[in-house]
């Protein structure tokens, strides 16, 4: 079993950047593919990124690609997501989620673990 803690939202203007972390419980992290999701107001979650329990493979939603590099250190037990270019359509809550597998599905559905999400918002 694995909890997940985000951190690293916050405000930031258009054309910006953030980095967020999600730190995982557990002695088995690297164990576990890890995904970045996402849900704005009166939107559905949808999938951003996600990174095999190796690291070795990394996917990406189209909307995100070349602006979001998703990244893990599995001596800390953290996953990141580095988001440059930031636009005000990037707001949304962001979700971090774990799955006993190697490669990360892109659906939320398969995904047995989240944490509680960290808000991000980009200003124009």
């Amino acid at each position: 079993q694995v909890q997940l803690v985000e951190s690293g939202g916050g405000l930031v203007q258009a054309g910006g950047s953030l980095r967020l972390s999600c730190a995982a419980s557990g002695r088995t992290f690297s164990s576990y593919a890890m995904g970045w999701f996402r849900q704005a107001p009166g939107k559905e979650r949808e999938f951003v990124a996600g990174i095999s329990k190796s690291g070795g493979s990394k996917y990406y939603a189209d909307s995100v690609k070349g602006r979001f590099t998703v990244s893990r250190e599995n001596a800390k037990n953290t996953v990141y997501l580095q988001m440059n270019s930031l636009k005000p359509e990037d707001t949304a809550v962001y979700y971090c989620a774990a799955e006993l597998r190697s490669l990360p599905p892109m659906v939320d559905y398969m995904y047995g673990y989240w944490g509680q999400g960290t808000q991000v918002t980009v200003s124009s």
